[in-house]
């Protein structure tokens, strides 16, 4: 039986939003690399000291594989589908993978942006509190 989370009410706390790991963890459970590759759970807004040294860039997600560390969600996707068996999630087709870094790509600065207005505490909540004009 699936687990789901608690229901969100008013009184809770906000979950974390999307922290760019998705990606990868859907490229992780399709070349079926769950047992594989261990997935460390991080603290985004307390991320341990530990951590700057093995990746510089100190953001997620990043894998070590072979003395190599990876980052960038895309880039881990390549690696992976490069480095193990399973199913290829990226086409060899170089029109086709143009294409799908160019969309990837727009959706990236899409959801920057989003993510950043909804992590903001300035401008942008008081630009939403403003009246609308319908």
């Amino acid at each position: 039986m699936e687990t789901l989370p608690p229901t969100l009410a008013s009184a809770s706390e906000q979950p974390p939003l999307f922290d760019g790991t998705t990606r990868s963890i859907i490229a992780l459970i399709s070349e079926g690399l769950q047992e594989e590759i261990k997935l460390v759970p991080m603290d985004m807004a307390d991320k341990p000291a530990w951590y700057k040294k093995v990746y510089p860039n100190n953001q997620v997600p990043s894998l070590e594989h072979n003395q190599k560390i990876i980052g960038e969600s895309l880039d881990l996707i390549k690696y992976i589908d490069s480095n193990f068996n399973g199913p290829k999630l990226i086409t060899d087709d170089p029109q086709k993978q143009r294409f799908a870094e160019e969309l990837l790509g727009y959706s990236d600065a899409f959801n920057r942006a989003m993510l950043d207005a909804l992590r903001s505490k300035g401008p942008v909540i008081a630009e939403a509190g403003k009246n609308p004009k319908y």
